[in-house]
């Protein structure tokens, strides 16, 4: 295991630990893409400071699946914007770690969300609002691949596309699950590089659990500046690092009990030793 790879490891037992001492979760979607969070957050692609979480010159991070909350917490924890002593506290009374993400609340948060399909639409807005202001910045967006069958995220993707902005980087978490099911049952998206290309976006695809792999694609779509939106459809494993949870939609909104969740860590420590 390279250095990164433990660390989302170590991301993935903290995700586990918190959604079961809160009684409710969602680890799946969260576990999908843990790698993804990992490769933004320590793998040198997002400009950002835990010691100032509103820094002017910050990358900006938008999270559209809301319910992925666990793993966005693990990342800002272990970056230093909170203690991950304080993982704990998740969906407890008076926590700054709600369900869904609260920039009220938390530091490193950038925008409420939960309601799926409007994050697309928040942060086109934010990369829009960033070059009216002349500023270099990007914005990175992660989608679900359920999300997908929202309207208001094709509505975002032609307008981001009008628009022309290529500060603007989304990811879709591609692990073809969804809370009904599989997503090629419920609404099948097809293609989804093949759609957001028609609306005008650079896409394509990457393994969404080789983090090098990641930082590459996640970079060379930062520095692009090629008039365009960028896409990666990032293609994940729901439940990934943990046997009984891995491509089991079951596993979308709901927590390990005492023995899931002893067996669950004990696989991550076991992959970091074995690594």
């Amino acid at each position: 295991m390279t250095e990164l790879e433990r660390r989302a490891n170590d991301m993935r037992a903290d995700i586990v630990r918190m959604i079961a001492e809160a009684g409710s979760g969602h680890p799946g979607g969260s576990l999908s893409c843990t790698d993804i969070l990992t490769a933004l957050y320590f793998g040198g692609v997002m400009d950002h400071d835990p010691e100032q979480p509103k820094w002017e010159d910050r990358d900006r991070f938008v999270l559209a699946k809301g319910h992925a909350a666990p793993a966005l917490y693990a990342a800002l924890a272990h970056a230093g914007y909170f203690p991950r002593e304080e993982l704990k506290t998740l969906r407890k009374l008076g926590t700054r770690l709600q369900g869904h993400p609260d920039c009220n609340l938390c530091p490193g948060v950038e925008v409420s969300t939960g309601s799926l399909g409007q994050g697309l639409s928040i942060a086109a807005g934010m990369a829009a609002g960033l070059k009216l202001a002349g500023k270099p910045q990007r914005v990175f967006c992660l989608l679900g691949d359920g999300e997908c069958e929202e309207g208001q995220v094709w509505e975002a993707a032609m307008w981001a596309a009008h628009e022309n902005l290529d500060n603007l980087v989304a990811i879709v978490d591609r692990n073809h699950l969804q809370i009904d099911g599989d997503t090629a049952d419920v609404c099948d998206p097809g293609d989804m590089c093949a759609k957001f290309s028609a609306f005008g976006w650079e896409a394509s695809q990457v393994d969404g659990h080789d983090i090098d792999a990641l930082i590459k694609a996640l970079n060379a779509a930062k520095l692009a500046a090629d008039g365009r939106p960028h896409v990666l459809v990032a293609n994940t494993i729901k439940g990934r690092g943990v046997s009984f949870m891995e491509n089991q939609a079951g596993w979308h909104g709901k927590a390990p009990n005492a023995e899931q969740t002893e067996q669950a860590v004990a696989e991550l420590e076991a992959a970091r030793k074995e690594a």
